[in-house]
């Protein structure tokens, strides 16, 4: 029988006692958050007092703000944490990834965000909202185990006798009577105030540092849809490239495979000698046909990629680039299947536009993985120009980044470099 079928059918006094493993866990959570609080309110304030401070000098406050904003980010990441490791509670981050080109860019994001304000907001309010479900909690506790064993120590006492407010007891009935409040407390009331405390934290974090508007709520689906519709469009782009390289290569071979050792059978007992130069030549075109339908297999899924990884897959791609390419890969450990797919594609995409438009003498290839994230940078010290509204290349990249929920960044300036990054999320 499971805690929560236990739960259900004790009275309701004692139904926190039905779920013992929740109770502990919620007073762990009140425990911890006495000095993750004490930690996010010094640090936040000190940081506050410090940015408004140097307002006078502006670009000293930048700095300031900018440190403000990341530490009341980690704390709020560490806080959520907290809550779902210990209350089942998940509070996804509601804030998209930074998209600015530069520091300042991605600074006056935070600063036009209202959930990062709300973050700071939680870094001030936890200390004295926690001490208090914290002191409530553990003197709710303390004070019932006390009455409980009054009868114990009730004569010890000075004067014989505990005190409360206007009433005297000591030894005998009095403390018996005050036992069986300390034991109702133990039973029933410490309990419900340990849960209710929980909850009450549980839910300033949860209006805090969770999704609450429907706005966002709103745009989330929406930039969902439009990832799946990036994901579909992709899938279809990739299936009208495999029809068409099938139909003007391996395809083309293959009929004029069967037409040769066609008329090769029609000349194998009138003209021996015709017959084996056509047989030669279908032997040829059966070549080619192999080679272009290794290339379409190879376009699909190198095998070289899976058995080795994206540094030996790029290493053949860079190899056969038109251009010198320097190529740096760090991605320890591999990502996702998915992932380590997508990144291939991406960089032997970038390389293409690179050979077809830039006009470049050299490029350079970065990969690595940054915690949940994999970053892939290309450069080229081509023309610049590129601008993914206008081709279908850059295009291309951006319809399978966001379909697999990353951020694509174009910087390319007329005359000049051209800089493509890409983040793909590798949770794993």
């Amino acid at each position: 029988m499971t805690d929560r079928n236990v739960s259900g059918t004790m009275p309701l006094l004692l139904r926190p006692w039905g779920n013992v493993s929740r109770l502990w866990r919620s007073s762990a959570y009140l425990a911890i958050g006495v000095p993750l609080g004490m930690v996010s309110f010094t640090t936040v304030l000190g940081l506050t007092v410090l940015t408004f401070s140097l307002l006078i000098t502006l670009v000293l406050a930048i700095p300031a703000a900018w440190a403000l904003f990341v530490a009341a980010r980690i704390l709020a990441s560490i806080d959520r944490s907290r809550a779902a490791s210990l209350l089942g509670l998940d509070l996804v981050d509601p804030v998209p990834p930074l998209q600015g080109r530069n520091w300042f860019r991605r600074l006056w994001e935070r600063v036009r965000t209202r959930s990062r304000w709300r973050e700071i907001a939680n870094a001030f309010l936890l200390f004295p909202v926690s001490l208090g479900c914290w002191l409530t909690t553990a003197t709710t506790w303390a004070g019932s185990l006390a009455l409980l064993a009054l009868p114990l120590y009730a004569g010890q006492l000075p004067g014989g006798t505990a005190k409360f407010w206007l009433f005297e007891i000591g030894p005998g009935p009095g403390a018996l009577a005050t036992a069986a409040v300390g034991a109702l407390g133990l039973a029933a009331v410490a309990p419900w105030v340990t849960i209710g405390a929980a909850n009450l934290q549980s839910g300033m974090t949860r209006l805090l540092l969770g999704r609450t508007s429907d706005a966002e709520m709103a745009r989330l689906l929406q930039k969902a849809e439009e990832q799946r519709s990036s994901a579909v469009d992709s899938a279809e782009t990739e299936r009208r490239r495999i029809e068409r390289d099938l139909h003007d290569g391996a395809q083309q071979r293959l009929v004029a495979l069967a037409a040769e050792l066609g008329a090769a059978r029609e000349k194998l007992d009138d003209d021996p000698q015709a017959a084996k130069v056509l047989v030669a030549a279908a032997h040829e075109e059966a070549k080619a046909a192999l080679k272009d339908i290794r290339d379409l297999v190879r376009g699909i899924h190198p095998v070289i990629l899976e058995d080795r990884g994206l540094d030996a897959a790029l290493s053949a791609v860079v190899a056969r680039a038109p251009v010198p390419v320097a190529l740096k890969v760090r991605v320890d450990p591999r990502p996702a299947p998915a992932v380590e797919s997508a990144a291939y594609f991406i960089v032997n995409e970038a390389l293409t536009n690179v050979a077809r438009h830039a006009q470049a003498t050299r490029a350079e290839v970065a990969i690595e993985r940054s915690g949940a994230r994999l970053v892939i940078e290309v450069r080229d010290d081509g023309v610049g120009g590129a601008d993914a509204s206008r081709g279908t290349g850059l295009q291309g990249l951006r319809e399978r980044v966001d379909g697999l929920g990353g951020n694509l960044l174009v910087v390319s300036p007329d005359g000049g470099p051209t800089t493509i990054s890409v983040e793909l999320p590798c949770a794993s």
